[in-house]
């Protein structure tokens, strides 16, 4: 139950600061030009993205907020095969998708304003949930490469999640490549 509590109480507080970010961007931002805030590196802005991550599926908000939905109840559920004892990376994990979906059901779009770039290159612009989701993919990438209990994890039973075909392509296709790393 106490854990129960402290991930509820962590994830309601990243989901408010979520939400204030982004209501501070509909407030402030909209309307108006970027406010540079490095020079030639980071901008906010504010960017209505009726899809999901890189402008893709414009225009499926049911559709994205559905699996969203799904996406969530199943990391829920699957909780102890997906993160085992860990609590940051889905505490950061339900916030990000809780964040996103509050928008897409509220707004019916997403609310972006972290807008970075290089020169010419841009990187698309992304919010605070975004920025959760992806902290936890990189700590659930590190833990499971990196750690004594990823790797156990990894080697786990057959039907654990981490050790389905499809994580095993991600992995080996992420890092496998790059680092010489195998997953034996």
């Amino acid at each position: 139950m106490k854990r129960f509590l402290v991930t509820f109480a962590v994830v309601s507080n990243l989901v408010f600061a979520d939400a204030f970010v982004k209501e501070f961007a509909v407030k402030v931002l909209n309307g108006r030009p970027a406010i540079s805030v490095i020079p030639g590196f980071f901008n906010l802005a504010y960017v209505e993205n009726r899809g999901c991550a890189w402008g893709l599926f414009q225009g499926a908000v049911w559709p994205l907020a559905l699996f969203g939905a799904a996406a969530f109840v199943f990391l829920v559920r699957k909780r102890r095969e997906v993160f085992g004892d860990g609590w940051v990376a889905p505490c950061l994990l339900y916030a990000g998708i809780i964040g996103n979906l509050i928008d897409r059901v509220w707004r019916g779009f997403v609310v972006d304003m972290f807008d970075f770039h290089w020169g010419v290159h841009h990187f698309p612009c992304f919010n605070l949930a975004d920025a959760f989701i992806s902290a936890a993919a990189a700590l659930l990438v590190w833990m499971s490469f990196f750690s004594a209990s990823g790797k156990s994890q990894l080697r786990a039973q057959n039907g654990n999640v981490l050790n389905s075909p499809f994580m095993y392509s991600m992995n080996s296709m992420t890092f496998g490549f790059a680092t010489g790393l195998s997953r034996t």
